[in-house]
């Protein structure tokens, strides 16, 4: 099943309703959009989220929702697996934890022991410290879609349009929000600003059919590009991760040729490259829960604690795919994320 743009009423048969949540307006916005649901009262959003014993591909099944309060910790600094983009204040923050996609890859089965939803539902409190954090930090780049994908929630939360609103009168605050999904229309209304940063990740057509079940299309998602790029918006393109699946070199070829026919390089902000990588106990984890994908069996080095394929692969897909896009974009654009030289944390 495809994803669109609108979460159905039946999406989640069961919502957990953290205590210290249930008279916050948020949770009664959220709760008036899935009138079918059960609602059960908890103590905590842990006691449901947190076990160990939980399977997590079953739950991707049929999720449920949780709606909590974040008591503490609303900015992280920034993970030495992810860009920095030569920001000296990174940050990025956690408003809902897991992501309604189920991407064959992705960290979070080897982060999390749920695949069930966490929405934090007091983003104000979330807007305040960043806030506080800007009068010590400037210019601060804060990712608030980095456990999650906010854009493809936005018709449910409305988080994306409070962040964007909160920039516009904060210039030295630099936002990146990143999305699979195609679901611009959702904040096209809103007015560009140049702190703002769409980050679309994107994949090839048949690495979407076999990897990333849930998601859009490519067309979709190019089809979303183009018309924030035509509206005035930053855009970021994020080809990551790069995957070692067979025939990658004519895959990746044909793909950045297509992203090509419909996108203008030179009204890209910039292009982000990665090629896969975790941190090493998430890809233990991730490997037991997708016995399913061959992902995890091809050959990796391990480098302070990040899995990644070896050295010369990576750098021989990082040319590859170099070479193919600086037919289309300045070199100047294009960022490499090279995996033997993070650091997990």
């Amino acid at each position: 099943m495809r994803s669109d743009n609108f979460i159905s009423p039946k999406r989640f048969s069961h919502i957990y309703l953290e205590e210290s949540a249930k008279d916050h307006p948020k949770t009664t916005e959220i709760l008036s959009k899935f009138p079918n649901s059960h609602v059960i009262p908890i103590d905590s959003y842990k006691e449901v989220f947190n076990p160990s014993s939980q399977n997590f591909q079953t739950q991707k099944r049929s999720p449920k929702l949780i709606l909590a309060k974040r008591k503490e910790q609303f900015l992280y600094s920034g993970s030495g697996v992810a860009p920095d983009f030569g920001y000296q204040f990174f940050y990025y923050n956690a408003l809902v934890l897991n992501c309604l996609y189920n991407c064959s890859y992705c960290y979070l089965q080897g982060m999390y022991s749920s695949a069930n939803l966490v929405v934090f539902v007091n983003n104000e409190d979330y807007i305040r410290e960043t806030a506080e954090q800007l009068k010590l930090s400037k210019p601060l780049y804060l990712c608030i879609s980095y456990d999650t994908d906010l854009l493809a929630l936005e018709n449910t939360l409305g988080y994306c349009k409070e962040w964007i609103e909160f920039a516009n009168i904060h210039p030295d605050l630099i936002v990146e929000l990143r999305t699979k999904s195609a679901n611009f229309k959702s904040i096209a209304r809103l007015k560009p600003t140049s702190n703002i940063i769409l980050a679309w990740t994107l994949s090839p057509e048949s690495v979407i059919a076999e990897h990333e079940p849930l998601t859009p299309r490519l067309s979709s998602r190019l089809k979303n590009i183009k018309e924030a790029l035509e509206a005035g918006w930053q855009v970021r393109l994020c080809l990551d991760p790069i995957l070692n699946v067979p025939k990658w070199k004519s895959i990746y070829s044909d793909f950045i040729s297509r992203i090509f026919e419909q996108i203008p390089g030179d009204k890209l902000r910039e292009i982000s490259l990665g090629v896969f990588r975790m941190n090493s106990d998430y890809f233990k984890n991730s490997k037991k829960r997708r016995p399913d994908s061959y992902l995890f069996y091809l050959p990796m080095e391990t480098h302070s604690f990040v899995k990644s394929y070896p050295e010369e692969l990576e750098k021989e897909m990082f040319a590859h795919v170099e070479k193919e896009l600086e037919s289309f974009v300045s070199k100047e654009k294009i960022h490499r994320l090279v995996a033997s030289e993070m650091q997990s944390i």
